[in-house]
């Protein structure tokens, strides 16, 4: 078989050329941003063969018979997650202005203090450009309290040995940057004092497990773990749950009618009040993704007391409290009231009507996205600088949405108020009242906000 013909060197070239040409230089390809990885929203089939076989978990809660047990095994799960996930353990460490670095954590570290030793439950130490920031970390789980004299030792501790912070963590959820605790300020010239409670941590974890993602589903899956064991009834993480022992008193006054100025369980119920509308945004921005937050309108020179006072006052007034809460999406605030004379608690929310020609159109707009609503859903017709307008229950709307139509005017908005049952007993239980005001913003989120199409028309 003949040899094949000799290609010119001109030729050869050209080939060479083209073949460069048509593989992308190194330097010019376009750099994309790793994939993010969360946890997958399908649940992947049971193949236990009975409902009481439990799955084996990487942090089991079985075996925890006290408090300390309790303390011990959270403040270390949650070390070493910190430490093997590092956008979580940055998460958490930013709060309190750590810098961004490598991350170590230690359990129960023995330091000298007067005569004897304290033992911190954990350390936090973040090494950057060699500097090294440290905190002492006191964990408390359940109901435990924090205790001012083991603070105030830890702070000692730290300014002796030049350590930046004193975190405390607990069920208590702090409000408008208050630590829970009251310490000694001259214990605080060296030494921050900061607090984060078990609820703000679980709403991290949430947040990057299944929504900002994380850097490989290792990560995702370490997270979830941890995710899992906060929530679980037996470790004590779960946050805030329980009204306090002022609710009872206050409850009864109320019905009683005998809630009077200067009543020394009203202020811890205002402050629980705001404690547990600060933790319903926590778990809303996780399941929604978004910024769930309170609204606060302050006046002018006015604080978080005045706050606390304006719901004492409504709560001796009318036997109510209420709050709003600011939900992307949602057209206007979320409001929630609780009237503990009758009982109920009243979810509502303003949206804005759509555009149309005639003010009936816009009522038979809304009742079309309403079609699965509940009935006993409250709509009331606005129009442009009225407080209050003709009003109706859905179910009398669904046959007569005529019912709606104003006098006279043009209907700018409707606002939308659902009731709901109020547990009288101050916890989570069954019949608890904190869990009865989850139910309540839980049904105007699901049933109500989620089905509307605010800018529809508009």
């Amino acid at each position: 078989m003949p040899d094949p013909a000799p290609v010119p060197a001109s030729a050869a070239a050209e080939r060479a050329d083209a073949a460069r040409q048509a593989v992308p230089a190194k330097s010019g390809r376009v750099r994309t941003a790793k994939k993010r990885s969360t946890l997958p929203k399908a649940p992947k089939a049971d193949l236990a063969d009975h409902p009481a076989w439990q799955g084996a978990r990487l942090f089991p809660v079985a075996g925890l018979r006290n408090d300390h047990e309790r303390e011990a095994r959270a403040t270390s799960t949650l070390l070493a997650v910190m430490t093997q996930v590092p956008e979580f353990g940055r998460r958490l460490t930013a709060r309190f202005n750590a810098p961004a670095g490598t991350v170590q954590t230690f359990v129960e570290a023995p330091f000298k203090h007067g005569d004897g030793k304290v033992r911190p439950d954990g350390v936090i130490r973040v090494a950057r450009a060699g500097r090294i920031w440290t905190a002492l970390l006191e964990t408390k789980t359940g109901g435990s309290p924090l205790k001012a004299e083991q603070v105030e030792a830890y702070l000692d501790v730290a300014a002796r040995n030049g350590y930046e912070t004193v975190i405390t963590l607990s069920n208590d959820l702090a409000l408008d940057g208050e630590h829970p605790l009251t310490v000694d300020k001259r214990k605080l010239r060296k030494v921050a004092l900061r607090h984060l409670s078990w609820a703000e941590v679980a709403h991290e974890a949430h947040m990057l497990c299944h929504h900002h993602g994380l850097a490989g589903p290792a990560h995702a899956w370490l997270l979830g773990e941890l995710l899992h064991y906060l929530r679980h009834d037996n470790a004590g993480c779960q946050g805030f749950q329980d009204m306090g022992q002022a609710w009872v008193p206050v409850r009864n006054a109320i019905a009683a009618g005998t809630l009077r100025p200067g009543d020394r369980y009203a202020p811890r119920v205002a402050e629980s009040w705001e404690r547990l509308v600060r933790q319903l945004c926590l778990r809303l921005s996780g399941e929604t993704g978004l910024n769930v937050a309170p609204v606060t309108r302050r006046r002018r020179g006015g604080d978080a007391g005045e706050r606390r006072a304006a719901i004492v006052a409504s709560l001796i007034g009318s036997g109510r409290m209420s709050a709003e809460v600011r939900l992307p999406g949602a057209g206007g605030p979320v409001r929630i009231e609780a009237d503990l004379r009758t009982g109920r608690i009243e979810t509502s929310v303003e949206i804005p009507a759509a555009a149309r020609a005639r003010a009936l159109t816009r009522v038979q707009w809304l009742l079309r996205q309403l079609a699965d609503a509940p009935p006993e859903l409250r709509v009331e017709a606005l129009a442009d600088g009225r407080p209050d307008g003709p009003c109706e229950v859905l179910k009398n709307l669904r046959s007569e949405p005529g019912l709606l139509v104003p006098a006279g005017g043009e209907i700018a908005s409707f606002r939308l108020t659902l009731p709901t049952g109020m547990g009288a007993k101050r916890g989570t239980d069954e019949a608890g009242f904190v869990r009865s005001v989850d139910i309540a913003v839980d049904r105007l989120h699901q049933e109500v906000i989620r089905v509307l199409k605010v800018d529809a028309g508009g």
